[in-house]
């Protein structure tokens, strides 16, 4: 049944690519540009991302990671695009193994990239070298809330394993590589090993993401269920629903501050 569901709710114009793949990439582009609630909640993404990477005056590079088919570079051009497979991006890029000198980057931004990193340890530990003083990790990604357990563990085809008991899991060469519970463990769950391994890194801030109108969007990959014109019906329903945020967010927005051991 499980199964049933979902083929589905995946779209039409995904099913036959593998996922990952160039084919697949492309036609995620194109779904991208047909649904506006979408393309609006990237824009709110994209908006703290950037609010991140402008916290500090500081000079140093702004990276985004996992850039994907990612639009933010159309936001600000100077954002070095990169991922970890060759394509329309500016750098090829191992988030385990970053080609940056040390204290050379301001930020680095992810959205839905933490929990493909195969080894989450390793990433922050780049992170802090490669980080000025005052640079952010910015990241946006699954939520831990009683509806995303379920919609990312039983909807989603990629794993949601919130019992792991490790910040890593075997890479492979696939998309499905990942755990999407993996922000929630590192920074919530095992929050005082987070701390105690990487000292200089502050979590500064987290906070709830609109759900309703990407969920019946169906985001990126999933049919859409918003009838036409229904568009800003739905928006105004995000924020009548604030007050469920805890019981029902699906995405969350983390901002990782670099500092000194004075300033923690």
């Amino acid at each position: 049944m499980i199964d049933r569901i979902k083929r589905f709710v995946t779209h039409p114009l995904l099913r036959p690519h593998a996922m990952g793949s160039p084919e697949w990439f492309a036609a995620q582009s194109k779904l991208f540009d047909e649904k506006p609630l979408v393309q609006r909640c990237y824009a709110l993404w994209y908006d703290q991302l950037l609010r991140d990477a402008d916290s500090t005056a500081l000079p140093g590079a702004i990276v985004e990671l996992g850039s994907g088919s990612s639009r933010l570079k159309l936001r600000r051009p100077d954002i070095i695009a990169s991922d970890v497979v060759p394509g329309a991006v500016d750098l090829v890029a191992d988030g385990t193994r970053l080609p940056f000198r040390d204290s050379s980057v301001r930020a680095l931004l992810l959205t839905h990239v933490f929990h493909h990193i195969p080894d989450a340890g390793a990433f922050l530990r780049e992170a802090s070298r490669v980080l000025i003083a005052g640079g952010v990790i910015s990241m946006v990604d699954c939520a831990h809330t009683p509806f995303s357990r379920f919609f990312f563990g039983r909807v989603h085809p990629e794993p949601y394993r919130d019992n792991a008991a490790d910040w890593s899991f075997p890479p492979g060469n696939t998309m499905l590589d990942s755990n999407q519970a993996l922000t929630w463990i590192v920074f919530q769950r095992d929050r005082a090993r987070f701390e105690k391994e990487h000292p200089d890194l502050l979590i500064e801030r987290r906070q709830w993401l609109p759900w309703f109108s990407y969920l019946l969007s169906g985001g990126v990959n999933l049919r859409s269920f918003v009838p036409p014109g229904c568009s800003a019906l739905v928006q105004a329903a995000d924020w009548l629903l604030k007050p469920l945020d805890p019981l029902c967010a699906i995405h969350w927005h983390w901002t990782i501050r670099k500092v000194t051991r004075d300033e923690k």
